[in-house]
């Protein structure tokens, strides 16, 4: 078999097999001997049939797959050896019917290549770093939404501020029946808390969805419209009342610390808080670590600029997804795809610049050592043997999905401690709720 390579452009080029007869003959001929052995026709004892009529019934079938099965061998080997960086797999070019009457046969296959680029992980203008205060204000809300939470609802006739109230969105129009329950906290305005407040049970209230409530997400999980829907939907509402219950705080004694977080380990009003401290310095961490990789990326992809076969990748797209594609489809699902793509080529590209980037499987199994032993300690596990962890962390790297899956997140955490040690940051310090404004635009 010749293999002959026409580059295109950098990007592009195309792969040419010639086959010829003493390239598959063997093979061919050592198969259809067999099938002369098992063949069972009519008219003829097994091992007599004819060679002719053999030939006639199974060559063509045995030639196709021989043939298939030489091409992908002979392709992976030639991108083995040339090392070739590729996008997507090679294409093949589309031919006339192949007449297999022949010795000799030709295939082209298309590639795509990866680009070849530089990455300034610094950059030119430096990325906000947001780090949210832990302050008392933040404490104290968060000591009374636990207390709530936690605490008694005692069934009211009428609706008064903090109030959670339970009853069923309509609009026949938009094919809206939904049963909600809500606190009068999440009401938007004066005027829209003013209609609630004072209603009894039994009451319909007449309302618009437009500013109705202070989170649009509200109006997903209330009123059960699809997120695109609610993003400034604005039709009128009618809001039957059919419960109102006022939350009583629970105590902040042992009983209620111990329910949090099990017998004896808060044991005191202060413990409590520095607990909780903890946990929302814990969880406001991970939020702005997110924020900080996602805005990273988008730096990144932004700020590194190179070209992509993006016609041969809207063809292969077309070709060898799951889903059959048109041509438009195709190029609809390229457009969709393209940030994607050009972000797991610089990540790519950093890591192999950046040896302690480079995951090892050592890495992965001291990774899963950690995680298993931090969630054996939530349950109570605190002495587990190294024998047992080991077992443990075996079933886990046995498993194809549980190894991805903590490949990416490993990746992930590393990719963050590097950009934090080598991108162009500012820290800025705020309290939860400006984060939320000024990070997402809420």
């Amino acid at each position: 078999m010749n293999i002959k390579r026409t580059d295109i452009d950098a990007l592009n080029a195309t792969l040419t097999l010639d086959i010829t007869k003493s390239d598959y003959q063997e093979q061919v001929d050592k198969i259809l001997a067999n099938h002369r052995k098992t063949a069972n026709i009519p008219g003829f004892r097994k091992g007599q049939v004819p060679v002719s009529l053999i030939n006639k019934k199974y060559r063509i079938p045995v030639l196709v797959e021989e043939i298939n099965k030489m091409i992908q061998a002979q392709l992976n080997e030639y991108i083995t050896k040339e090392n070739l960086n590729l996008l997507g797999n090679p294409l093949p070019k589309a031919q006339e019917d192949v007449n297999w009457e022949e010795d000799d046969f030709t295939f082209e296959f298309e590639l795509g290549f990866a680009p070849e680029f530089d990455v300034d992980v610094k950059g030119k203008k430096a990325i906000t770093q947001y780090e949210i205060k832990t302050d008392d204000k933040t404490i104290n809300d968060q000591v009374d939404r636990v207390r709530e939470n936690y605490g008694k609802l005692i069934a009211k006739k009428e609706v008064a501020e903090r109030n959670e109230i339970t009853g069923v969105f309509k609009n026949e129009d938009e094919e809206i029946q939904a049963d909600a329950t809500f606190s009068t906290v999440k009401i938007k305005g004066k005027s829209n808390l003013k209609k609630f407040v004072g209603a009894k049970v039994g009451d319909t209230l007449e309302l618009k969805t437009k500013g109705l409530f202070a989170d649009d997400h509200d109006l997903v999980t209330l009123l059960k419209v699809e997120e695109e829907k609610a993003k400034g939907l604005d039709i009128p509402v009618t809001f039957e009342i059919t419960e109102v219950n006022e939350r009583e705080k629970a105590e902040l004694n042992q009983e209620f610390y111990d329910k949090l977080f099990g017998p004896g380990v808060i044991k005191s009003e202060d413990e409590l808080r520095e607990k909780l401290r903890e946990d929302a310095a814990q969880q406001f961490g991970q939020q702005t670590d997110q924020k900080l990789l996602t805005d990273i990326t988008e730096a990144l992809i932004a700020n590194t600029k190179f070209d992509l076969p993006a016609d041969f990748l809207t063809r292969w797209i077309a070709n060898n997804g799951e889903n059959e594609f048109t041509a438009e489809e195709a190029a609809e699902e390229y457009k969709r795809s393209e940030k994607g793509l050009r972000y797991q080529l610089i990540e790519s590209t950093i890591v192999k610049n950046n040896e302690e980037l480079q995951l090892k499987f050592e890495d992965l199994q001291e990774y899963s050592r950690t995680m298993i032993r931090a969630q054996m300690a939530q349950y109570g596990h605190m002495d587990a043997t190294d024998e047992e962890v080991d077992q443990v962390v075996a079933r886990i790297m046995s498993n194809q999905d549980e190894v991805k899956r903590m490949s990416e997140q490993l990746q992930n955490e590393k990719m963050l401690k590097f950009f934090k040690e080598n991108a162009k940051l500012k820290k800025k310090e705020l309290t939860y709720e400006d984060f939320i404004k000024e990070a997402y635009d809420a």
